[in-house]
């Protein structure tokens, strides 16, 4: 690191806190501070919502995966094959629904449609699951910090929360969007920085292509992810279990649909979704790309060889960054690196503000609008320091990156099960979704526990049907909803149709997007197996 990289470092950290004073000038309400007034424009919304997938670790842990980690490779596509699918179901039944509701949170529907125990109940669920997932994102990201500024782990934790806690709690969701921006676009530049300089160091295009051995170019493993295969990227469990966890992710968790719900209208929520729908798989194979060109400069530049050790494949990327980037290029880079890091904070920070103060502060306090944009602030700044303090005691031997799968995983299929029966299902209640909610989440908790040979990929689905299957017989010996309920929270068939009048063409498009990710990984498995032993 050299002065210079330093220097624009640290104009890049104070450029982000002069920006969030800015923009944070004329914030008026909670409104203002949670969804952006409702006029945040789409692009900037898809971007965004795209960013907050995108972190260092998946900077530095998608290339290491591909070129040098045990059983890795391009199978990693399989990641985004449900993500066209899950877009199609969301903008059908979900987020068009809550959007014209004009809500803050996605949990306000669950009182309207259940009543106030369910929305305390899975607003409380929200906050253990992002609390405790995002602290683990902040110590993944503190990892690669650390390597790539020679800092300690701690003090990348600290650096990480202090700059996201002052900048995510002047600026709110408009200042969170905005870095989600700007980080994309040093992202893309570091990517393809990367991938260039490598091809340079490496002797061109040809070498960097050919030093991925035969078997890391299959991209399909068609396995069930049951059993022994559970440990790998098995097809059946990432494409059925992930249709699951990405239209809970992006539907229905917080710190995706808040950002949906900061559109000026549903055409524009929609246009954003698609846009992210359509833009990952490109970012990915921007990453396995990097991955490529890892895997060529271990194999032909001894300095980085001799620097990464095998069974540490994470310092890959960041000895390119410090050995083959010049000197400012390598500082915007890891300026991005550490944009990317803050990007999972400070979208889990206003998002568990929102609805610490929306579902449980505002309902049994009364105060007015610039009281509740103070408590708003408050809270945000509280919820970084208790996410980075526990942070700071999780240790190195954590398996970072399952354990954030996992938590995910364990939550997503039964949140999902209590927004689609809610939208669609007129009988189902509130008894009955709690107690599915609370059999679908002990399960795959049970599952993790028992370390159960089954792919964790399988406990979206899983956790959505058994949540369903005991939701309806519970509620069906218990009171029914009202009728006045029904109607109003509930879609009705010919109310879905009306709302996708014009889009059906964009959603075809999606779903032939499906059909092209498909046919690349059947291609690149065809390709590796002819060229294999």
């Amino acid at each position: 690191m050299t002065s210079l990289d330093w220097i624009i470092i640290a104009f890049y950290l104070v450029g982000m806190i002069a920006l969030s004073i800015y923009i944070g000038r004329d914030q008026k309400d909670a409104a203002d501070y949670y969804v952006g007034g409702r006029n945040v424009p789409w692009w900037a919304l898809g971007i965004s919502t795209m960013a907050t997938q995108t972190s260092a670790n998946s900077f530095i842990g998608i290339p290491a995966y591909v070129a040098l980690a045990v059983g890795g490779g391009l199978a990693w596509l399989q990641y985004e094959l449900a993500v066209p699918l899950a877009m199609i179901f969301i903008l059908v039944f979900l987020l068009p629904f809550f959007r014209k509701l004009r809500l803050v949170t996605v949990y306000e529907y669950l009182q309207y449609r259940f009543g106030s125990g369910t929305r305390y109940f899975l607003s409380a669920v929200f906050l253990i699951a992002r609390g405790v997932g995002t602290a683990a994102g902040v110590y993944a990201g503190s990892i690669v910090i650390s390597v790539c500024l020679g800092i300690s782990g701690h003090m990348a934790i600290l650096l990480m929360g202090t700059f996201g806690i002052i900048y995510d709690t002047i600026g709110g969701i408009k200042m969170v969007i905005c870095s989600d921006v700007i980080q994309m676009v040093l992202l893309f530049a570091g990517l393809i920085s990367c991938i260039w300089c490598v091809a340079i160091a490496v002797g061109g295009w040809e070498p960097m292509l050919t030093s991925l051995s035969a078997e890391r170019w299959r991209a399909l493993q068609f396995t069930s992810g049951i059993g022994e295969s559970s440990n790998g990227t098995p097809f059946w469990a990432f494409l059925l279990g992930g249709f699951f966890l990405y239209c809970s992710y992006y539907g229905v968790d917080q710190t995706q649909a808040q950002r949906a719900l900061s559109s000026p209208s549903i055409e524009d929520t929609k246009r954003a979704m698609i846009f992210n729908g359509l833009a990952r798989f490109p970012l990915t194979v921007l990453y396995l790309m990097l991955g490529i060109a890892g895997a060529a400069a271990y194999a032909h530049i001894p300095s980085i060889r001799s620097a990464v050790p095998l069974d540490r494949p994470d310092y890959l990327v960041p000895e390119i960054i410090m050995q083959l980037l010049p000197s400012g290029l390598r500082a915007l880079l890891l300026a991005s690196l550490l944009a990317a890091s803050m990007s999972g904070l400070d979208s889990a920070l206003n998002s568990l503000s929102a609805v610490t103060v929306e579902d449980f502060i505002k309902r049994k306090v009364n105060l007015n609008d610039r009281q509740l944009l103070r408590v708003g602030k408050i809270t945000t700044a509280m919820w970084g320091v208790i996410i980075s303090i526990f942070a700071l005691f999780i240790t190195k031997d954590t398996p970072v990156v399952v354990t954030i799968n996992r938590i995910g995983s364990a939550f997503y299929g039964p949140i999902l099960a209590t927004f689609v029966m809610g939208v669609l299902s007129k009988r189902v209640n509130g008894r009955g979704i709690v107690t599915g909610v609370l059999a679908g989440v002990g399960l795959n908790i049970f599952f993790w526990l028992s370390n159960a040979p089954l792919h964790w990929m399988w406990w979206n689905l899983i956790g959505f049907f058994v949540t369903v299957l005991v939701a309806y017989p519970i509620s069906f010996f218990s009171e029914r909803p009202s009728l006045e309920v029904v109607q109003k929270y509930t879609l009705r068939g010919s109310g879905i149709l009306s709302q996708q009048k014009g889009w059906i063409g964009a959603y075809m498009g999606l779903f032939s997007y499906f059909v092209f990710i498909l046919s690349v990984t059947i291609a690149l498995t065809l390709i590796a197996g002819a060229e294999g032993p």
